[in-house]
């Protein structure tokens, strides 16, 4: 459903929710290690992040990554749509043409049910914020590990 670039974008935009006090910028390095995600391709990612306005970067040696808004002002959806786009949620899941709203087409035979499916986790995304998901990660008193 979520590409593994998508899921480490999540991932480091919780990481940097928690572990940045006062907003402060977090360095490349120690959220690579923190998520084991190798630098280069975490740079990619959160560079991406950037410049859909969800990071804050700065390059330097007192440089890093910070959020752009408040944690409770960034929902999932905005992630997703960041890196993997919104396609997952408007297209077929067998990938037929046909699977439309049009009513001179039939629809996929997974169509109906899929679609309330698709329309809820779009929903979840829609509605479920970092801050969110960040309260629920301390409140599991380590039981999450990122």
């Amino acid at each position: 459903m979520l590409s593994n670039t998508c899921k480490y974008a999540i991932r480091s935009v919780l990481y940097i929710a928690l572990h940045s006090k006062n907003n402060e910028k977090i360095g490349i390095k120690p959220i690579s290690e923190g998520l084991n995600i190798p630098s280069p391709f975490l740079g990619k990612i959160l560079q991406v992040l950037s410049k859909k306005k969800i990071l804050n970067s700065s390059k330097g040696p007192h440089g890093g990554f910070s959020l752009r808004k408040d944690v409770d002002d960034i929902c999932m959806i905005e992630i997703v749509e960041a890196i993997d786009g919104l396609d997952f949620f408007n297209s077929c899941i067998i990938g037929l043409n046909s699977c439309t709203e049009n009513p001179n087409e039939a629809p996929c035979p997974l169509h109906n049910k899929y679609g309330a499916i698709r329309d809820q986790v779009f929903e979840l995304f829609k509605t479920e914020t970092i801050g969110g998901m960040v309260e629920k990660i301390k409140e599991s008193k380590g039981k999450i590990h990122l």
